[in-house]
Parts: structure tokens; C-alpha cells; sequence
């Protein structure tokens, strides 16, 4: 650092600050220093070029001659005005003296100068050090106050997170009741309708009963109108007849009507060829006509999906209506059924049939408590079952997954490659292939 202040005769204001009184001082000799030395050089570099300057010029020497015509001779003392020889060895001897004390002062300043460069230096190495411990503590402080602030960002992200998994537990569990509620209600209107049926059942019976007496008295009257020979009788008992055969084709005219003051409907009985089920070329009937404030029933309603299955005959009525023309458990490409579809099953089944696979097999079967499937996972220590919501357009994991796709093939091709988000980081591997005796799918494809 003093040598390149010398070399430049500059130092940075800055710098200069930092230092006390004396190391200014010293400072300023050294420099002055350098400024002599620099101009001696000089000094001498400019006079041996002169001497170079003068022997090059081609001039001799004359000599002064006298008023004798001889060479001026000068003895030192004896001209006059000269000074004594005496006090000219005196002179010299003080220049003399004078210049060995300005060497020696010489020598004792570069001891002097490098006591003090000693003492500079060691000065500046402490600086430094204190410069750099402070700026240390500065970092470490800093470190320390970006670390606590890292802990408590995490803390409260952690909170929100929390309070967010309280919260969407909450909504399912008010979901999960709301359709528990809601199955009870169904249940309930399944069994009226069932008591109904069995009314309407009852009333047909008696209509048949009636038909039967009818014909039996019909053919009675016919044999005693021939016995007897009495035509006119006959006419008029066949008239009569005929009229209580009409009215038996009215049956279903003259059936008991019930109205249920709750839903406001009028409810009436299916004939005998509806009760007994569709038979060949013969359409499936409705199991209820019921008109709503005395509008007449139409033929065939459409199906109303529940908010959830309500029996085993609901989740077959909704694959084949809703999930065939989707090729839901069907492959890609092909119209061959999936490996990894096993149709209706139950989860003890599921269980059993991975129980001897490796982990990462897997299987789907369709789910009998939500509108959609559920897929079984063989892990190194148990099961996993993981619902997939089908009740929209699209297919994905029940709960708070992202992910959605158009078919169940691109759910399970998707999931093959990608980790399942909703768990510990389950990845498809393997479809297990292997079916339970036979598999007739739970009857979706019949």
C-alpha cells in the first residue's frame, strides 16, 4: 500500500481519514522524500546530458594568454582579491563535514523510515482486521435475522395449511351427512312405492277374479238359453254379457286411486303385463305414473340420477346409460376390457386378489357408494383404495387432486408415469390381471 502511495504521490481521501496525526506525518515525509529523489534524478540525468551535448560538438580548448603573449597563469591566494589558501581548506573541510553528517542523517532516516513503514503496516493490517470483523458480525446479523424470518413464513404456512385441511374436512363431512340424509329420503320413497305396487298387485287379482266369474256365468247363461230354446233370452243375455266383458277391458279405469297429500301426486296401479317385468320385444316399464296437480303422466320419464347410488340396480343402470359410451374399462385402442378392470366387486375381494402381487399392482373396480370407481393399491405393508370421482365430464381422484381427465384409460396411463398427489406418493405399476373364478364384471356388460 506506501509504495504504490509513492509510486502514484496520491492517496484516496478516504483513506487519509482513517489515519491519526502521526501516521499523517509520516505520510507526508515520505512523500516529500520521494518528491527530492525524484527531482536529484532528474537533476543528474540533465546535467550528464549536457556534458554528452558539449563533447559532441567538434570545439577545442584555447587557452587565455597574458599581456606577455604567454598562458595566464592563476595561483590561488596570491591575485588579488583571492581569499587565504587557509580558509579555503577550511571551507572545503565544512563541505566536507557537511555533506558526510547529511549522509549519515541519511542513513539514520532509512532506519527512521522503515521503523515507521513497520509501524504503518502493522497499524494497517489492524484497521483491516477491525473492518473485517465488523463486517462479519454485520453478515452474521443479517444471516441470523433472514433465518427468522424463513421460521416464521414457514410457521404460518404451516398454520394456513392446517387450517385449510380443517376446513375441507369439515365441507366433506357435511357432504358425506347430506348424502346419508339424502339415501334415507330415497330409501323411504322406495318403500312406498313397494307398498303401492303391492296395492296395485292386490287390485289386479280382484280384477281377474271378476273377469273369471264374469266368463263363468256368461257360459252359463249361453247353455240354459239353449236348453230352453229361447233365442230373444239368449240375444239379450249376450248383450249383457258382452257389455261386463267391455268392462272388464276398462279394468285399469276403475282401479283404486291414491293421492299422497305430502308430494301432492296421484298414484294408480300397473297393470298385471307391467308387474310381471318385460318379457321378449316388450319395453322395460316405469315404476311409477303419477301425474302433479291433476296433469296427465307421461309415458316414460327420464332417469334422475340420485346424489348417490341407491342400490346395485342404480350403479348398473347408471355404467351402461352413462360409462359404455365413454369406454370406461375398456383399453385405449381396442375394444378388449382393460386387465385392470374387474367391474362390481367388493373390497374384500379387491384385497384378496392383490394379495399375492407385487407392490405397485393394482386394480379398479366400480364403486357402489359414489357415482364413479375405486382403485385398489397393493403396498409393501397393506392396501390402499382411492376414489375416483366420475359424476362430471372428467375423471379424477376424489379430495383435493387437480387433475383431470376425459377418460378412466388416461387416469390410469397418467398415474403410471405420475406419483398419486392425495398419498404418500404411490406410482402405477403393474395391472393385476388375475380374476376371482368367473368374472362375469358383476353383470355391467350383459
Amino acid at each position: 500500500m506506501m509504495q504504490q502511495i509513492l509510486r502514484d504521490l496520491y492517496i484516496d481521501p478516504e483513506l487519509l481519514t482513517e489515519l491519526n496525526d502521526e501516521q499523517k506525518q509520516i505520510l507526508f515525509y515520505k512523500m516529500r522524500e520521494e518528491q527530492l529523489r525524484r527531482w536529484r534524478e532528474r537533476e543528474r540525468e540533465e546535467s550528464g546530458t549536457e556534458r554528452v551535448r558539449r563533447g559532441g560538438s567538434g570545439k577545442a580548448v584555447r587557452w587565455l594568454q597574458g599581456h606577455d603573449g604567454e598562458v595566464w597563469v592563476w595561483v590561488m591566494g596570491n591575485a588579488p582579491g583571492d581569499r587565504p589558501y587557509e580558509q579555503i581548506a577550511e571551507e572545503l573541510m565544512a563541505e566536507r563535514a557537511r555533506r558526510q553528517a547529511q549522509l549519515e542523517a541519511q542513513e539514520l532516516w532509512r532506519e527512521k523510515e522503515a521503523e515507521i513503514e513497520q509501524k504503518f503496516r502493522a497499524a494497517m493490517a489492524k484497521e483491516k482486521a477491525r473492518c473485517v470483523a465488523e463486517r462479519w458480525r454485520e453478515e452474521t446479523k443479517i444471516q441470523e435475522d433472514l433465518r427468522r424470518r424463513e421460521e416464521q413464513e414457514r410457521k404460518r404456512g404451516e398454520e394456513e395449511i392446517r387450517r385449510a385441511e380443517e376446513r375441507r374436512a369439515r365441507e366433506l363431512y357435511i357432504s358425506l351427512t347430506q348424502d346419508r340424509q339424502e339415501s334415507e329420503r330415497e330409501e323411504g320413497e322406495d318403500k312406498e312405492w313397494q307398498e303401492q305396487l303391492l296395492r296395485s298387485k292386490a287390485a289386479d287379482e280382484d280384477m281377474k277374479h271378476k273377469a273369471r266369474l264374469a266368463r263363468a256365468e256368461y257360459q252359463r247363461q249361453s247353455l240354459r238359453a239353449i236348453e230352453r230354446g229361447r233365442v230373444a233370452g239368449l240375444s239379450g243375455l249376450f248383450q249383457q254379457t258382452q257389455l261386463n266383458g267391455t268392462g272388464q277391458n276398462r279394468r285399469h279405469s276403475t282401479c283404486p286411486v291414491t293421492r299422497d297429500p305430502s308430494t301432492h301426486t296421484v298414484s294408480t296401479p300397473l297393470p298385471l303385463a307391467d308387474i310381471q317385468g318385460p318379457g321378449p320385444g316388450r319395453a322395460t316399464p316405469n315404476r311409477r305414473h303419477s301425474t302433479s296437480a291433476g296433469l296427465p303422466a307421461a309415458d316414460s320419464p327420464t332417469w334422475s340420477r340420485p346424489p348417490r347410488p341407491a342400490s346395485r340396480l342404480s350403479v348398473l343402470r347408471w355404467f351402461r346409460e352413462e360409462q359404455l359410451p365413454k369406454r370406461a374399462g375398456f383399453e385405449r385402442n381396442s375394444d378388449q376390457i382393460a386387465p385392470w378392470f374387474h367391474g362390481i366387486i367388493s373390497r374384500q375381494e379387491s384385497e384378496s386378489l392383490l394379495m399375492n402381487s407385487l407392490e405397485g399392482s393394482f386394480l379398479v373396480r366400480v364403486s357402489e357408494r359414489i357415482w364413479g370407481y375405486t382403485l385398489s393399491y397393493r403396498q409393501q405393508s397393506g392396501f390402499k383404495h382411492f376414489l375416483i370421482d366420475a359424476s362430471g365430464d372428467y375423471y379424477s381422484f376424489l379430495g383435493v387432486d387437480q387433475n383431470r381427465h376425459a377418460t378412466l384409460a388416461d387416469l390410469i396411463d397418467f398415474h403410471k408415469e405420475e406419483v398419486i398427489t392425495l398419498s404418500g406418493g404411490e406410482r402405477l405399476q403393474e395391472a393385476c390381471g388375475q380374476r376371482k373364478g368367473c368374472n362375469d364384471y358383476g353383470g355391467l356388460f350383459q
